[in-house]
């Protein structure tokens, strides 16, 4: 134990403190069983650093943060560590990276089930290995899922200004005085295509000239590491999978055509299918469907997009095709806020939101012409490269103010 201690005061040492997700606020730390998801980067171990120093003093050792990938492992288990850790009057147990200790789920049960009075933070970024372990954990854990950073969350960290995350149904009722408070406090179009390009991963902040590097890093560790070892992609399939992103960076994503898909890839049509579930699981595409209700094992999406658009950037050769790019945010931004995302379809928006609501992407020009006569009531348009709302049309970056 001593030499975790010892880690955990080194761990804790220089972490940011100016800055704070607005998870820090929505989780309830008092559960006895906490897991944080999320994309590798996006500032779990932050999190739960930052929590613990607002807390606790470093030297206090009611608190310890570890990490499951740590040597010490190698030689102890979770049940035994916890157990040291109670006996010296430890309260609250943080473990970041838990997908890498295997059999780490029927471990926490037990823990979870033999010490009533501790708490315990989990955070891990394999989100398909953490998908399956859930099961042993049904009833007994509160999850939380962390994306990237928000436009908003940028922009904070950016300038230092702080503006609050808005609902949904306000910002469509009060766009204008909404839009006209944001612009008192920055010019958001200064900012937005950086955010595009390498915004949504924290640590595009500290490594800008090797960003791209680490997205790629980053998808390739998902592809051949847990996608070969979860989910049972034969290796040499690996490559097609990352050249299977790439053609989907650089295409105008109307309607799939699963099959010109699998002849540019190389993979068949069943397990391309199969492969784009996995992609979606893994948070590096979004599957949309016209009606997530009624989705079949084999069915094909009705749009792929990248999950945000930093992945568009780092993917594709040439530049991005704006409209894609848009479309990625939007689609990130309200996912991650929450929100139901389903393809509205060819006649009938871009989107459909929360079932009912349609909202259309575009640039400045876009109108209502491509939205049906039935919709229109419940419609708006989400629009680049304007700062003044009107009615029903809002600028695109406002939609970056959700979480």
């Amino acid at each position: 134990m001593e030499l975790l201690f010892e880690r955990h005061a080194e761990y804790l040492t220089d972490v940011p403190t100016s800055f704070e997700r607005e998870l820090m606020q929505t989780i309830d730390w008092d559960s006895r069983l906490i897991l944080i998801r999320g994309p590798k980067g996006v500032g779990k171990s932050t999190l739960m650093q930052q929590y613990i120093l607002n807390h606790y003093d470093v030297t206090d050792r009611h608190a310890l943060y570890c990490t499951a990938d740590s040597s010490y492992f190698a030689t102890h288990t979770l049940v035994d560590t916890a157990a040291s850790f109670v006996r010296q009057g430890g309260s609250h147990l943080f473990i970041d990276e838990i997908h890498k200790y295997d059999g780490w789920s029927s471990e926490i049960k037990e823990i979870y089930d033999l010490y009533k009075g501790l708490r315990v933070v989990l955070s891990g970024s394999s989100l398909i290995q953490l998908n399956d372990g859930q099961a042993d954990l049904s009833r007994r854990e509160d999850v939380y899922d962390m994306p990237g950073l928000s436009f908003r969350e940028y922009l904070w960290f950016r300038t230092g200004k702080k503006a609050a995350p808005v609902k949904l149904d306000y910002l469509l009722s009060n766009a204008g005085s909404f839009c006209t408070h944001i612009r008192s406090l920055y010019r958001p179009l200064e900012y937005f295509n950086d955010y595009l390009r390498m915004g949504y991963y924290p640590f595009s902040f500290e490594k800008k000239k090797t960003f791209r590097m680490l997205i790629e890093n980053v998808t390739g560790y998902i592809i051949d590491s847990e996608l070969t070892k979860y989910r049972g992609v034969s290796p040499e399939n690996t490559r097609k999978i990352k050249a299977l992103l790439q053609v989907i960076a650089e295409m105008i994503p109307y309607q799939v055509d699963i099959s010109k898909l699998s002849s540019s890839v190389s993979i068949d049509r069943v397990t391309l299918i199969r492969y784009l579930r996995y992609l979606n699981e893994a948070k590096l595409l979004k599957n949309l469907f016209t009606e997530l209700d009624k989705i079949t094992d084999l069915q094909k999406p009705d749009k792929i997009l990248l999950d945000n658009p930093n992945l568009i950037y780092a993917y594709s050769i040439k530049e991005p095709e704006i409209g894609t790019v848009r479309e990625i945010f939007f689609c990130n931004q309200l996912t991650s806020a929450g929100h139901r995302v389903e393809y509205g379809g060819i006649k009938t928006g871009d989107f459909r939101i929360d079932k009912n609501l349609v909202i259309e992407v575009g640039g400045a020009g876009k109108d209502f012409s491509q939205i049906n006569d039935e919709d229109i009531n419940n419609a708006a348009l989400a629009l680049d490269n304007i700062d003044i709302a009107s009615p029903k049309k809002i600028p695109l970056w406002a939609f970056g103010f959700l979480y």
